[in-house]
């Protein structure tokens, strides 16, 4: 079962807007080396709000993301393409999520 989870909003700064898009986007790809993390979506909330939530089965694995490339990430571009990051901590009380097929390595 998936206990952790992370909401974290991201304001574009203007005119940054396409280049914040950009960088959830590349994200992806550090984040699909990151085995804690179970699921991760990079979300456009308005013209300027982004955001990412992202799943994990404990609080291990979430300390490892936030420790991880795309949390580092977010530091030296805070100012740059974004304001201060809203990141919250969330407990998951229940979840549904798609069980692994025979054929799935995970």
């Amino acid at each position: 079962m998936l206990t952790k989870a992370l909401l974290v909003r991201l304001e574009a700064l203007p005119g940054k807007e396409t280049e914040l898009a950009d960088f959830l986007t590349e994200a992806r790809s550090i984040v699909m080396e990151e085995p804690g993390t179970v699921a991760w979506f990079a979300i456009r909330l308005g013209p300027s709000t982004f955001g990412v939530y992202d799943v994990f089965p404990d609080e291990d694995a979430r300390d490892a993301h936030l420790a991880g490339g795309v949390g580092q990430a977010l530091g030296p571009n805070t100012g740059v393409l974004f304001s201060e990051p809203q990141i919250e901590q969330i407990d998951i009380l229940a979840d549904k999520m798609p069980a692994a097929s025979p054929s799935d390595p995970t």
